[in-house]
């Protein structure tokens, strides 16, 4: 069972404080620590399809980045700089030393970051769909076209699914977009503030990296296609790199059984859980 905010029991609230911040977060599960960070798109909700799943094996955290969902900071406070130590935060309130880390999109630039900064922190990482703030050129010629498309279209779902997604499972794209439409309190343009200079990583943050990294990639992605994404892994020291096709931005929401069948091999296997 997952611990959820109650207003009758408010001494038990999930919230952990960070950098001017309050982050809510859900715990369920027993076992070796396995973290979640959604995407822009999403919240801790977006992964209604893997919860269940690595509940069985793994104490799961799922949480709200800052601004998101039922997390809350100042508009000026959110910032992609303080997602590492956000996340740090969340586990010490729950004292956790080490977790797996498996991260879409945004989340990426929680998983790296914490993961050059606090090694001794994560067990492995999973980057899905994201470049983790590796400011690489193919990933800058990417995010000019990220850019333009979420100041057209807003945070939804036809940019982060497959082209064809919505039209074949219009009930899961619909659902994709109204859990996007809770996180009232962040605004499209924050975005950009991913790819200033003091959120990227560079070659120097990852000499030396030696953390298990598995780059999931959608075939389809229109918001860092594959090669991007490729790109970025031949900067990560031993990473490895599996590709879904068909699948679009959001592979743990297109393509949930494989997805949690890849991703849930690699974490067993640098985790002994």
């Amino acid at each position: 069972m997952c611990r959820v905010r109650s207003n009758e029991e408010e001494q038990t609230v999930p919230n952990a404080r960070s950098q001017r911040a309050t982050l809510y977060y859900e715990v369920g599960g027993e076992g070796s620590a396995l973290v979640f960070a959604h995407g822009a798109g999403g919240n801790r909700m977006i992964w209604w399809q893997q919860t269940p799943y690595f509940e069985e094996r793994y104490r799961v955290v799922r949480f709200d980045h800052r601004a998101f969902g039922r997390s809350a900071c100042a508009p000026d406070d959110f910032h992609p700089r303080h997602f590492a130590d956000d996340l740090i935060a969340i586990l010490d309130e729950e004292g956790i030393e080490q977790a797996a880390l498996v991260c879409q999109s945004m989340g990426g630039w929680t998983g790296l970051q914490t993961a050059t900064r606090h090694p001794e922190r994560v067990s492995c990482l999973v980057l899905c769909g994201t470049p983790g703030g590796v400011a690489c050129p193919e990933v800058l010629e990417a995010a000019a076209s990220v850019g333009k498309r979420i100041g057209d279209e807003g945070i939804r779902g036809n940019a982060a699914l497959a082209p064809g997604f919505p039209e074949r499972e219009p009930a899961l794209a619909q659902l994709y977009d109204q859990i996007s439409a809770l996180n009232t309190g962040v605004e499209p343009s924050f975005l950009g503030r991913l790819f200033d200079e003091d959120a990227r990583i560079t070659a120097s943050d990852l000499a030396g990296f030696s953390i298990p990294t598995m780059m999931v990639l959608g075939e389809q992605d229109l918001l860092f296609p594959p090669e991007a994404l490729r790109a970025v892994a031949r900067l990560i020291p031993g990473s490895q790199v599996r590709e879904f096709p068909g699948a679009g931005h959001s592979v743990y929401f297109e393509q949930p059984a494989a997805f949690n069948a890849a991703v849930g091999e690699f974490i067993a296997r640098h985790t002994g859980n």
